[in-house]
């Protein structure tokens, strides 16, 4: 299995944050409606915003209540400016008004990622490739 271009570029070594978490309301319609409103906010984030590699507000399987949060940014910089936009000021507006009844959310500097999947397509939990072996 050949690994994409995309998971590749993901994976040299270079500074990312991650955002990682969750919201909760107080009933699956509720949660529901705030992934469904969101979504035009979700798709501006990641079209607009420069530094945002990812950005899913989306239900979580295993709690019908609960929304996870997943987040990458490219440096302090974009989160910065992310925090200042009008696309984050209204997810807030949105989650507030929504009923949120609890949240936990947490930021994560990565100085190094790869690739799970080596060239075999074997999972491995090592840090396998040359940038990791440094």
């Amino acid at each position: 299995m050949k690994l994409s271009p995309r998971a590749l570029s993901l994976c040299q070594g270079c500074p990312v944050i991650i955002i990682a978490g969750t919201i909760d309301f107080q009933d699956k319609d509720t949660r529901d409606f705030a992934v469904e409103q969101s979504l035009p906010l979700q798709e501006s984030t990641r079209t607009e915003e420069p530094g945002c590699d990812a950005y899913y507000f989306g239900p979580d399987p295993g709690r019908d209540d609960r929304i996870q949060i997943f987040e990458l940014w490219a440096d302090e910089g974009s989160l910065e400016d992310h925090f200042k936009h009008p696309n984050y000021q209204a997810m807030l507006g949105l989650i507030g008004k929504l009923g949120m009844v609890a949240t936990e959310t947490a930021k994560y500097r990565c100085d190094l990622s790869e690739p799970i999947y080596d060239e075999t397509f074997t999972p491995r939990a090592d840090f396998f490739t040359d940038a990791g072996n440094q």
